[in-house]
Formats: C-alpha cells, sequence, structure tokens
C-alpha cells in the first residue's frame, strides 16, 4: 500500500471512530480505538514507539515517543485540545524529521466536527 493510500485509511478510520465516540474522552480511548480501527483494515499500527535523538552520531532516548507509527510510513499525534497551537504543530514536524517520515496527521480529537480537527503535515514530500 502506497503512503497516500495508507493516508487516505487513517482520515476515513478516523471519521469513523469520532462518529461513534465523539469529543471529549481521554486522548488513550481515541488512540486504542483508532489503533483497533486501522488493524481491522490490515494497516500494521504501533504506538507509543520511542523516537531517539541523535546528537554527534549516538542515538539518545530522551523520552519522545510517537503516538502511531502506520505502516512504517505515517505518523499519528493525537491530541486532546481546546485547539491545536503551533507547538503541536512544531512537535509532529519534529518528529517526521527525527524519524525520516514524510506524512503525518496530527489529530485534535475534541471537536464537534472531525474534518476541522484533521491535519496534515508533511516533510519533504
Amino acid at each position: 500500500m502506497d503512503i497516500e493510500e495508507v493516508g487516505k485509511q487513517i482520515v476515513d478510520a478516523v471519521i469513523k471512530v469520532h462518529r461513534a465516540l465523539g469529543p471529549g474522552l481521554l486522548e488513550s480511548s481515541y488512540q486504542t480505538c483508532l489503533a483497533y480501527e486501522l488493524r481491522k483494515r490490515g494497516l500494521k499500527v504501533e504506538c507509543e514507539i520511542p523516537q531517539p535523538v541523535v546528537y554527534e552520531g549516538i542515538q539518545l532516548d530522551v523520552g519522545y515517543r510517537l503516538d502511531m507509527f502506520v505502516e512504517d510510513l505515517v505518523i499519528i499525534e493525537n491530541k486532546v485540545v481546546e485547539q491545536i497551537l503551533p507547538i503541536h504543530e512544531a512537535q509532529l514536524l519534529t518528529y517526521l524529521k527525527l524519524s525520516g517520515c514524510h506524512l503525518g496527521y496530527l489529530i485534535n480529537w475534541n471537536v464537534p466536527l472531525i474534518k476541522n480537527g484533521i491535519k496534515r503535515m508533511v516533510n519533504k514530500l
């Protein structure tokens, strides 16, 4: 499956999960349900993956964790916030750069209409 098809599956799954649950739950609830939904679709999903920082050629675990990594291609960063801030976007962009991935989604589940909570971000795509 190519990266764009994975992206389409992610957006479709996010919409399905949000329709079922609505806003107001904890981030972990959405992440667990989204992982389940994506796995049902046959996608490989890993959660809470350590993301090291490389400094002077050495990988250092400094506590960063990717919320979700789908098909070894796409990063999903889940949020339950009043609004997405530039720091949230910077966080996902940093994860994309550190991992060498090209596509990520910043999902704010705390919105009445989920299309307003999905932010697609690319790194050198």
